[in-house]
């Protein structure tokens, strides 16, 4: 929401200080500029980049224009859905599990969270590493290498079209600068005219030049900045799930890698201790028993 404010304030901002020095609002009303620069900012992207980066491009987008989903609350739920699976593993052991990470879809305990079901890299991320635990063979340094790889190989492609959006955004204001030279080439082309026409024409060029740095600046590298903000915030939530994965591999009872994980939350998303106990103890109890008492036993 924040991202579609300041969009309008960048145009009111720019347009009402044009207005209020008397400039002719239509002048800046041109095609043909538009066209020249968006049009070859669009080919050099498809030239530069394969159809998984564009596609990463346009999904990304949309989600910078909503809020973040990774507020407090996902956090919490999160958590509280860690503290359930990794609590029935320390009741049931680690093959009472092995039905709801072998087919999360159809587990119970995973349907009561269907926005972390319904994003299959963070229900594989868990599922996985849980996985790889339940057969017993890997040690938990090896578990917590291969965890990093895959945190940070999915980084790395999360980026590319960050990447790819930023390079265009560098291109922009050269991408003007020809459509200002070609309004230039058309310019002295009709020095014969009269000097209405030739001062028309000029200024038509100096609106590409505009336009190209405006966008730039004003739009597609705020919104690359945006993404990129995302994808570390995702970068965040994936290893605050690592931090509490790998704490109960190691032997630390579900209670104390759910705080282990807490810490790792940025700040500004990161409950309170209290919240999250609150957050398990409310589910411990409609399960039949109190987390109090399943705090004190682990302890």
């Amino acid at each position: 929401m924040l991202a579609i404010v300041g969009i309008l304030i960048v145009i009111f901002a720019v347009l009402g200080g044009f207005l209020m020095e008397k400039g002719p609002l239509m002048v800046l009303v041109q095609p043909s500029e538009l066209i020249i620069i968006g049009g070859a900012a669009l080919g050099t992207l498809l030239i530069a980049n394969p159809p998984r980066v564009l596609k990463g491009i346009l999904g990304g987008i949309p989600k910078i224009l909503g809020k973040s989903p990774f507020g407090k609350d996902t956090y919490l739920s999160t958590l509280k859905m860690l503290y359930e699976l990794l609590n029935k593993a320390r009741r049931l052991g680690m093959l009472g599990i092995e039905p709801d990470i072998e087919n999360p879809d159809e587990s119970e305990l995973f349907k009561a969270y269907p926005k972390f079901l319904k994003n299959h890299h963070y229900r594989d991320f868990v599922c996985d590493t849980m996985r790889m635990a339940v057969s017993g063979n890997v040690d938990v340094f090896d578990m917590d290498q291969m965890i990093e790889r895959d945190i940070e190989v999915h980084h790395h492609g999360a980026m590319q079209p960050i990447g790819a959006l930023m390079t265009t955004a560098d291109s922009l204001p050269g991408l003007g600068i020809v459509a200002a030279v070609l309004g230039v080439v058309i310019t002295m082309s009709a020095l014969d005219g009269p000097p209405s026409e030739i001062g028309h024409k000029v200024a038509s060029a100096l609106v590409g030049t505009f336009l190209g740095i405006l966008m730039c600046y004003g739009f597609v590298g705020p919104l690359s900045s945006s993404m990129s903000k995302l994808v570390d915030e995702e970068h965040a939530y994936l290893y605050m799930m690592r931090i509490v994965l790998v704490s109960y591999l190691r032997g630390q009872p579900p209670v104390l890698a759910i705080e282990a994980g807490r810490r790792a939350i940025p700040a500004h998303a990161r409950p309170s201790f209290a919240e999250v106990e609150a957050a398990y103890r409310g589910e411990a109890a409609s399960g039949g028993a109190t987390a109090g008492a399943e705090a004190a036993a682990q302890a």
